[in-house]
């Protein structure tokens, strides 16, 4: 688990209003959306911050792009999956509101 996702969720919880646990989404990531964050965090955690370097490490891992379901990631593929769901998550926090 991610020490530090743990903690933010837990903060959130403590303060006695569960809907501000996630009041940046208008709904749950899916299970793709989740696969790539936690691919995500994994390579953030080894140092690596560089889009290029992250999108390298992404294609090593197979890891598949949510939206076009692509594994052949570069620094262009990662910037439009990320604006995708970016895109897709203000059009539900704006639909439904936070606290999905």
């Amino acid at each position: 688990m991610d020490a530090f996702k743990d903690r933010l969720s837990q903060r959130a919880f403590d303060t006695g209003r569960a809907d501000l646990a996630h009041q940046c989404r208008g709904r749950e990531l899916d299970e793709k959306e989740n696969e790539l964050a936690d691919a995500l965090m994994a390579i953030f955690a080894t140092g690596e911050h560089d889009f290029a370097g992250v999108a390298r490490q992404l294609a090593d891992k197979g890891a598949v792009a949510p939206r076009s379901g692509r594994t052949d990631w570069n620094e262009a593929l990662l910037v439009e999956e990320l604006e995708a769901t970016n895109r897709e998550l203000d059009a539900a926090y704006e639909a439904d509101g936070y606290g999905a």
